[in-house]
C-alpha cells in the first residue's frame, strides 16, 4: 500500500518535534540546575517541594522576628543597666544631702543634678528600635513620654514577637509601669532637696532602693527571654537546614548524569534529522515554513 506523502511528512514532523522537546527539557535542567521546573515534571515531587517552600517561608518569618526580639531585649537590657546606674547616683547623692551638715546652697546644686539625673532616665525610656519605641507598649510608632516625663502617650500592652506557631515572647514593656514611680520619686526627691525637707529626703532612699532591685528584676527577666530567643534560633536553623537538604533532594538534577542525557539527547534529535532528510530527499526547512 502506498503511503501518502502527507502522511509521511507528518509522522517526519511530529517525530522531529517530539526530539527537539527532549533535547529542550534536558537542556532546562542541566541550565538551571532543577529536576522540577512545572507540574508535569514530576506532579508528586512538585507538590512536597511546594509545602517544603511554605515551611521555609514560615522558618524564615520566625527567623526575622526572633531577630528583631534579640534586638529590642538588647536595647532594653542597656537601658535598664544605665537607669539602674543612675538611681544609684540618685541614691549616694541622698545620703549625702541628708546629712545635718549639709546647706542650702548644696542641696539646691544636688536638686539641678537630681533634675539631669531625671532627664536622663526620661530620655532612655524613649529608647527606640529602628523607629520603633520599645517602652509605648504595643504603640511603638509613638514616643512614650513627653520630655519632663509626667505624661505618658503609650499602652499598658507590651509588644510581641511570634516565635512558633502559637508561641510569642513580650520584648516591649508598659513604660509607665516601668519608669511612672521612678519618675515620681525623682521628682518629690528634686522638689525636697530645693526645699531642704530632710525627712522628703531620707523618704526617696526607701523608693530608690525598690526603684534598683526593680532594675536588677527586669534585666534579670531580659536575660531568661534572650536565652529562650537562643533556644528557638538555634531549633529553627536546624529545621531550615533539614527542610532545605529536603527541597534540594526533590528538585535538584544530578549535573553530571543531566549532561550525559543531554548529550544522548543532542545525538539522538541530530539522527533523527539525518535520517529524515534522506528518506523524505527534500528539505525539510522548506516544507516545515
Amino acid at each position: 500500500m502506498r503511503v501518502a506523502s502527507k502522511t509521511i511528512y507528518d509522522v517526519v514532523k511530529y517525530n522531529l518535534g517530539k526530539a527537539s522537546e527532549e533535547m529542550n527539557s534536558s537542556n532546562r535542567i542541566v541550565s538551571s540546575g532543577k529536576r522540577i521546573s512545572d507540574l508535569s515534571d514530576d506532579p508528586v515531587g512538585l507538590t512536597q517541594s511546594l509545602k517544603i517552600k511554605s515551611a521555609l517561608s514560615g522558618l524564615d518569618q520566625v527567623g526575622r522576628n526572633i531577630s528583631i526580639g534579640k534586638s529590642w531585649l538588647a536595647s532594653s537590657e542597656s537601658a535598664f543597666s544605665h537607669v539602674q546606674e543612675l538611681i544609684s547616683d540618685a541614691k549616694a547623692l541622698s545620703v549625702q544631702m541628708a546629712s545635718g551638715t549639709t546647706g542650702a546652697a548644696q542641696r539646691a546644686s544636688a536638686s539641678l543634678t537630681v533634675q539631669n539625673i531625671l532627664e536622663e532616665i526620661v530620655s532612655l525610656a524613649n529608647t527606640e528600635v529602628g523607629g520603633r519605641y520599645i517602652f509605648s507598649g504595643s504603640k511603638t510608632d509613638t514616643a512614650p513620654f513627653s520630655s519632663d516625663g509626667t505624661t505618658y502617650y503609650g499602652n499598658d500592652e507590651p509588644f510581641a514577637v511570634k516565635i512558633g506557631r502559637d508561641t510569642t515572647v513580650q520584648v516591649g514593656r508598659d513604660g509607665e509601669e516601668v519608669f511612672g514611680t521612678i519618675f515620681t520619686t525623682l521628682s518629690d526627691l528634686r522638689d525636697d532637696l530645693n526645699s531642704g525637707n530632710v525627712a522628703g529626703i531620707l523618704a526617696s532612699l526607701t523608693g530608690l532602693t525598690s526603684h534598683f532591685n526593680e532594675m536588677s528584676n527586669n534585666i534579670s527577666d531580659i536575660g531568661s527571654k534572650m536565652n529562650r530567643m537562643e533556644i528557638k534560633e538555634n531549633i529553627f536553623q536546624g529545621l531550615k537546614i533539614v527542610n532545605t537538604d529536603r527541597l534540594s533532594a526533590i528538585e535538584d538534577a544530578d549535573i553530571a548524569e543531566a549532561i550525559i542525557d543531554l548529550k544522548e539527547k543532542e545525538l539522538a534529535y541530530q539522527a533523527a534529522l539525518a535520517s529524515s532528510s534522506k528518506v523524505m530527499q527534500l528539505s525539510l526547512v522548506d516544507y516545515l515554513k
